[in-house]
């Protein structure tokens, strides 16, 4: 696929081809391919602080004699001193070379979202929480029940069972469990990316491309690759749902050309995922490990006898908890700080996404809450144009938990629990 760059909220940015991921608030910055990375980070900078302060020194000093000979000139200029008959006002013009994407998909839809959905299976109040979220916006919210794998909700149905779209930013989860898994980094492991340093944790917040693209660099190929299809990217997430298409995982890394395995592992490019895809992923995380086959009870028969289903057991509990601070930055500090906007009353981790291609912007938000009354996992993904991009999404799932809220839906579930719990009377 070929990318174009554009910033959120409109702002274009000046690219040298490929795309960036959209939802990363940091300066661009120009990572070395090789040697300034994780095998690197524990080595010290090339400047000491005191040449660091020579070098500020003087660049100070350079700048202050440019400035004071400029001032003499313009003295001297107003006072007569120039051999010129007449004084000529100049003026300096910088041409700033942008690239803007033009977008030709719509954000919104005509009608009601999610109509045409086979929805008597699920739980009512979470759909319309969903579908009251999502509003106009064309796209797609999977609720999932992450210690059994049951779909809730899943509105606009034809787009959340398609054969997916790019990752975006998203990726980067099963990027930071290789990389924990491998033992190349922990949470605070400083990586040193050309100059600079960050941590894993800033890294998720932030949506940082360099940092991945440094750990894709590092892990290779076939190591990423080996993670991601254990992970459920390039299979089929659900067991027996009609119609889900399945989203896809290469069997070789995209061309140098194209910013290769960094660039596969910083947003995806070259990857197809759904969101049934990423909601099974997110939904291992949230409940330590196991890789449910997502199911969507299609009446309340169905529903009343679900049975679980396990796919797999994934070895990352102790992982876990590394990839939750980011998470839960994101939502406080970083790309996914809009969700705040709209909800505060229960602990949210997630993940933001956007990208692009031939005209159509990609908005993705993966997350997890935390109550007394259990996890719900969220994929909210949008496809559209401008008004489309991860950290919307991530909006709207504070709009979809605040509807829950409202609706006493976590209250309500206190008191079932408590029920159930409680010894029959006699």
């Amino acid at each position: 696929m070929r990318f174009s760059c554009v910033l959120a909220f409109g702002l274009a940015c000046a690219c040298a081809g490929g795309a960036w991921g959209l939802d990363t608030p940091h300066t661009l910055h120009s990572a070395k391919a090789s040697g300034a990375g994780v095998a690197a980070s524990h080595r010290a900078g090339r400047h000491t602080a005191a040449q660091l302060a020579k070098s500020k020194s003087s660049t100070t000093g350079a700048h202050a004699r440019a400035s004071a000979a400029t001032t003499h000139r313009a003295v001297h200029t107003l006072a007569g001193h120039t051999p010129a008959a007449r004084v000529r006002r100049a003026s300096l013009t910088v041409r700033h070379h942008r690239y803007y994407e033009r977008f030709t998909a719509s954000s919104f839809v005509d009608g009601m979202v999610g109509e045409g959905d086979i929805a008597t299976g699920e739980d009512p109040v979470i759909r319309q929480a969903a579908i009251d979220a999502l509003g106009d916006m064309n796209g797609t919210a999977v609720v999932i029940d992450p210690s059994n794998g049951r779909i809730l909700a899943m509105v606009n149905q034809k787009l959340a069972l398609s054969g997916g779209a790019e990752p975006c930013s998203t990726i980067k989860l099963t990027v930071a469990l290789a990389a924990l898994s491998e033992g190349l980094v922990t949470r605070d492991t400083p990586v040193n990316l050309g100059g600079w340093r960050m941590n894993m944790t800033e890294a998720i917040a932030k949506s940082n491309n360099l940092y991945f693209e440094e750990l894709g660099r590092e892990l290779g190929f076939e190591r990423v690759r080996h993670y991601a299809t254990m992970f459920g990217l390039g299979e089929l997430a659900g067991y027996n749902i009609q119609g889900e298409q399945l989203g896809t995982y290469p069997e070789e890394a995209i061309p140098a050309s194209e910013g290769g395995v960094g660039r596969m592992c910083s947003f995806g490019q070259g990857v197809n995922m759904t969101p049934l895809q990423l909601g099974a992923f997110v939904s291992a995380i949230a409940n330590g490990g196991t890789l449910y086959y997502l199911q969507h009870p299609a009446t309340p028969e169905e529903a009343a006898s679900f049975e679980p289903k396990i796919k797999r057991t994934l070895d990352i509990a102790r992982f876990v908890p590394d990839l939750e601070d980011g998470m839960a930055g994101a939502v406080e500090f970083g790309t996914a700080r809009s969700l705040r906007a709209n909800f505060q009353e229960l602990p949210v981790f997630g993940k933001t996404g956007t990208c692009s291609n031939e005209g159509t912007r990609y908005g993705w938000f993966a997350s997890f809450s935390n109550s007394a009354q259990g996890s719900l996992v969220t994929v909210f993904f949008l496809e559209g144009g401008r008004p489309t991009f991860g950290p919307r999404a991530a909006e709207l799932t504070g709009e979809f938990y605040r509807n829950l809220w409202d609706r006493n839906y976590f209250a309500d579930k206190a008191v079932a629990a408590v029920s159930v719990a409680a010894p029959a009377s006699r």
